[in-house]
Protein backbone atom coordinates (compact mmCIF):
# COMPACT_ATOMS: atom_id res chain seq x y z
CA UNK A 1 0.00 0.00 0.00
CA UNK A 2 1.34 3.64 -0.23
CA UNK A 3 0.12 4.45 2.91
CA UNK A 4 0.28 3.28 6.50
CA UNK A 5 -2.75 5.25 8.33
CA UNK A 6 -6.18 5.71 7.48
CA UNK A 7 -8.74 7.76 9.43
CA UNK A 8 -10.16 4.99 11.59
CA UNK A 9 -7.15 3.49 12.36
CA UNK A 10 -6.04 6.42 13.42
CA UNK A 11 -9.18 6.83 15.68
CA UNK A 12 -8.62 2.90 16.52
CA UNK A 13 -4.80 4.22 17.44
CA UNK A 14 -5.84 6.62 19.89
CA UNK A 15 -8.29 4.45 21.79
CA UNK A 16 -5.69 1.28 21.65
CA UNK A 17 -2.53 1.08 19.94
CA UNK A 18 -2.78 -2.57 20.10
CA UNK A 19 -6.37 -2.60 18.48
CA UNK A 20 -4.41 -0.59 15.49
CA UNK A 21 -1.88 -3.36 15.17
CA UNK A 22 -4.68 -6.03 14.46
CA UNK A 23 -6.49 -3.44 12.52
CA UNK A 24 -3.68 -3.69 10.13
CA UNK A 25 -2.19 -6.90 10.75
CA UNK A 26 -5.21 -8.96 11.45
CA UNK A 27 -8.35 -7.73 10.75
CA UNK A 28 -9.80 -10.96 10.23
CA UNK A 29 -10.05 -11.24 13.55
CA UNK A 30 -12.69 -8.28 14.03
CA UNK A 31 -16.08 -9.64 15.03
CA UNK A 32 -18.86 -6.68 14.84
CA UNK A 33 -22.49 -6.26 16.64
CA UNK A 34 -25.76 -6.43 15.21
CA UNK A 35 -26.57 -3.19 17.09
CA UNK A 36 -23.06 -1.80 15.60
CA UNK A 37 -23.52 -2.67 11.87
CA UNK A 38 -26.84 -0.81 12.99
CA UNK A 39 -25.27 1.89 13.10
CA UNK A 40 -22.95 2.02 10.50
CA UNK A 41 -25.64 1.78 8.33
CA UNK A 42 -27.47 4.56 9.83
CA UNK A 43 -24.43 6.87 9.27
CA UNK A 44 -24.03 5.80 5.67
CA UNK A 45 -28.04 6.60 5.17
CA UNK A 46 -27.35 10.18 6.46
CA UNK A 47 -24.20 10.42 5.13
CA UNK A 48 -26.17 9.75 1.81
CA UNK A 49 -28.82 12.44 2.44
CA UNK A 50 -26.43 14.96 2.81
CA UNK A 51 -24.82 14.07 -0.20
CA UNK A 52 -28.11 14.75 -2.05
CA UNK A 53 -27.52 18.17 -1.64
CA UNK A 54 -24.83 18.65 -3.87
CA UNK A 55 -26.68 17.22 -6.91
CA UNK A 56 -23.75 17.47 -9.14
CA UNK A 57 -21.30 16.20 -7.00
CA UNK A 58 -19.07 13.47 -8.36
CA UNK A 59 -18.62 10.25 -6.38
CA UNK A 60 -15.08 8.95 -6.78
CA UNK A 61 -15.66 6.02 -4.57
CA UNK A 62 -18.05 5.32 -7.92
CA UNK A 63 -15.36 5.71 -10.60
CA UNK A 64 -12.34 3.57 -8.50
CA UNK A 65 -14.44 1.30 -5.79
CA UNK A 66 -11.66 -0.60 -3.91
CA UNK A 67 -8.64 0.54 -5.51
CA UNK A 68 -8.32 2.68 -2.35
CA UNK A 69 -4.48 4.03 -3.62
CA UNK A 70 -5.62 5.34 -6.69
CA UNK A 71 -7.94 7.88 -5.06
CA UNK A 72 -5.43 10.47 -4.20
CA UNK A 73 -4.36 11.20 -8.10
CA UNK A 74 -7.60 10.68 -9.11
CA UNK A 75 -8.59 13.26 -6.89
CA UNK A 76 -6.18 15.81 -7.73
CA UNK A 77 -6.83 15.13 -11.50
CA UNK A 78 -10.30 16.40 -10.40
CA UNK A 79 -9.65 19.45 -8.36
CA UNK A 80 -6.94 20.44 -10.97
CA UNK A 81 -9.51 20.83 -13.68
CA UNK A 82 -10.98 24.83 -14.49
CA UNK A 83 -14.11 25.76 -12.86
CA UNK A 84 -15.77 24.96 -9.26
CA UNK A 85 -16.89 20.97 -9.07
CA UNK A 86 -18.21 18.85 -5.89
CA UNK A 87 -16.26 15.77 -5.06
CA UNK A 88 -17.67 13.03 -3.19
CA UNK A 89 -15.16 10.57 -1.17
CA UNK A 90 -11.95 12.46 -2.47
CA UNK A 91 -8.69 10.68 -1.35
CA UNK A 92 -5.83 12.59 -0.03
CA UNK A 93 -2.33 11.46 0.94
CA UNK A 94 0.21 12.59 3.15
CA UNK A 95 2.49 11.89 5.92
CA UNK A 96 1.70 8.13 4.80
CA UNK A 97 -1.88 8.94 6.04
CA UNK A 98 -4.73 8.54 3.85
CA UNK A 99 -8.43 10.13 4.24
CA UNK A 100 -11.20 10.36 2.32
CA UNK A 101 -13.43 13.40 2.74
CA UNK A 102 -17.25 13.63 2.64
CA UNK A 103 -17.58 16.49 0.57
CA UNK A 104 -15.35 18.21 -1.07
CA UNK A 105 -16.68 21.55 -2.66
CA UNK A 106 -13.64 23.20 -4.75
CA UNK A 107 -13.97 26.87 -5.70
CA UNK A 108 -13.11 28.54 -9.08
CA UNK A 109 -10.24 30.12 -7.42
CA UNK A 110 -9.37 26.43 -6.12
CA UNK A 111 -9.88 26.92 -2.22
CA UNK A 112 -11.92 23.97 -0.86
CA UNK A 113 -14.84 23.53 1.62
CA UNK A 114 -14.42 20.23 3.19
CA UNK A 115 -17.55 18.51 4.86
CA UNK A 116 -17.39 15.50 7.33
CA UNK A 117 -20.51 14.18 7.76
CA UNK A 118 -21.48 12.29 11.50
CA UNK A 119 -25.01 10.46 12.25
CA UNK A 120 -25.15 11.44 15.59
CA UNK A 121 -27.00 14.17 17.48
CA UNK A 122 -24.19 16.29 19.36
CA UNK A 123 -20.36 16.51 18.16
CA UNK A 124 -18.17 14.08 20.36
CA UNK A 125 -14.87 15.05 20.84
CA UNK A 126 -13.88 11.77 18.44
CA UNK A 127 -15.94 13.33 15.91
CA UNK A 128 -13.48 16.15 16.05
CA UNK A 129 -10.16 14.20 16.33
CA UNK A 130 -11.59 12.22 13.54
CA UNK A 131 -11.81 15.73 11.14
CA UNK A 132 -8.90 17.17 12.66
CA UNK A 133 -6.75 14.39 11.32
CA UNK A 134 -8.55 15.18 7.99
CA UNK A 135 -7.79 18.74 8.08
CA UNK A 136 -4.11 18.22 8.97
CA UNK A 137 -3.76 15.83 5.61
CA UNK A 138 -6.06 17.80 3.54
CA UNK A 139 -4.50 21.27 4.45
CA UNK A 140 -1.02 19.80 3.52
CA UNK A 141 -2.23 19.23 -0.27
CA UNK A 142 -4.72 21.58 -1.02
CA UNK A 143 -5.75 25.65 0.44
CA UNK A 144 -8.66 25.10 2.79
CA UNK A 145 -11.27 27.93 2.97
CA UNK A 146 -13.43 25.92 5.27
CA UNK A 147 -13.70 22.66 7.08
CA UNK A 148 -16.95 22.19 8.91
CA UNK A 149 -18.67 19.05 10.67
CA UNK A 150 -21.96 18.26 9.68
CA UNK A 151 -24.61 16.68 11.96
CA UNK A 152 -27.97 15.33 12.69
CA UNK A 153 -30.32 18.11 14.28
CA UNK A 154 -32.73 15.37 15.78
CA UNK A 155 -35.19 15.96 13.30
CA UNK A 156 -33.53 14.23 9.73
CA UNK A 157 -31.86 17.44 8.95
CA UNK A 158 -28.55 19.23 9.24
CA UNK A 159 -26.25 21.08 11.03
CA UNK A 160 -23.17 22.82 10.28
CA UNK A 161 -19.76 23.75 12.44
CA UNK A 162 -16.90 25.49 11.02
CA UNK A 163 -13.90 24.37 12.66
CA UNK A 164 -10.82 25.28 10.28
CA UNK A 165 -8.95 27.20 13.51
CA UNK A 166 -9.59 25.10 15.86
CA UNK A 167 -8.00 22.02 14.07
CA UNK A 168 -5.46 24.34 12.19
CA UNK A 169 -4.36 24.92 16.32
CA UNK A 170 -3.79 20.87 17.03
CA UNK A 171 -1.50 19.72 13.90
CA UNK A 172 1.52 19.42 15.78
CA UNK A 173 -0.44 17.01 18.23
CA UNK A 174 -1.77 14.71 15.49
CA UNK A 175 1.67 14.89 13.84
CA UNK A 176 3.26 13.10 16.94
CA UNK A 177 0.22 11.27 17.29
CA UNK A 178 0.81 9.88 13.70
CA UNK A 179 4.81 9.19 14.17
CA UNK A 180 3.78 7.31 17.00
CA UNK A 181 1.30 5.42 15.72
CA UNK A 182 3.26 4.65 12.17
CA UNK A 183 5.89 2.65 15.24
CA UNK A 184 3.17 0.77 16.03
CA UNK A 185 1.72 -0.14 12.16
CA UNK A 186 5.41 -1.26 11.42
CA UNK A 187 6.16 -3.31 14.85
CA UNK A 188 6.58 -7.06 13.96
CA UNK A 189 4.90 -8.06 16.78
CA UNK A 190 1.79 -7.24 18.47
CA UNK A 191 1.66 -5.19 21.51
CA UNK A 192 1.55 -6.12 24.96
CA UNK A 193 -1.75 -4.19 26.43
CA UNK A 194 -3.95 -5.56 28.41
CA UNK A 195 -7.58 -5.37 28.06
CA UNK A 196 -9.49 -2.70 30.26
CA UNK A 197 -12.37 0.51 30.18
CA UNK A 198 -10.60 1.61 26.92
CA UNK A 199 -12.32 -1.59 24.99
CA UNK A 200 -14.87 -0.24 25.20
CA UNK A 201 -14.76 4.09 25.36
CA UNK A 202 -15.55 5.78 22.81
CA UNK A 203 -16.08 2.52 21.08
CA UNK A 204 -16.40 -0.90 21.50
CA UNK A 205 -13.40 -2.47 19.99
CA UNK A 206 -14.15 -5.69 17.84
CA UNK A 207 -10.85 -7.04 19.24
CA UNK A 208 -12.08 -7.46 22.65
CA UNK A 209 -12.78 -11.23 22.36
CA UNK A 210 -9.09 -11.96 21.26
CA UNK A 211 -7.31 -9.84 23.42
CA UNK A 212 -9.69 -11.36 26.47
CA UNK A 213 -8.86 -14.66 25.07
CA UNK A 214 -5.34 -14.14 25.15
CA UNK A 215 -5.34 -13.25 29.35
CA UNK A 216 -7.47 -15.96 30.14
CA UNK A 217 -4.45 -18.28 28.29
CA UNK A 218 -2.39 -16.59 30.28
CA UNK A 219 -4.16 -16.98 33.96
CA UNK A 220 -4.61 -13.14 34.05
CA UNK A 221 -9.03 -13.94 33.63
Amino acid sequence: MSYLLSKSKYIRGLQCRRALWLDVHSPRLARYSAEQMRLFDHGRSFEYNFKATFPDGIDVSAALGRDINAYPAHTATLLDGDGEVSLFEAGFLYDDVLVLADVVHKHADGQLDIYEVKSGNTLSDTYKRDAALQHYVISHCRKIATFSIVYNDGLGGFVTEEFSEEFRSAHDEIATNIAAMKDVVLAGTEPDITPGGHCLTPYACPYQHHCNEGCRQLGLF
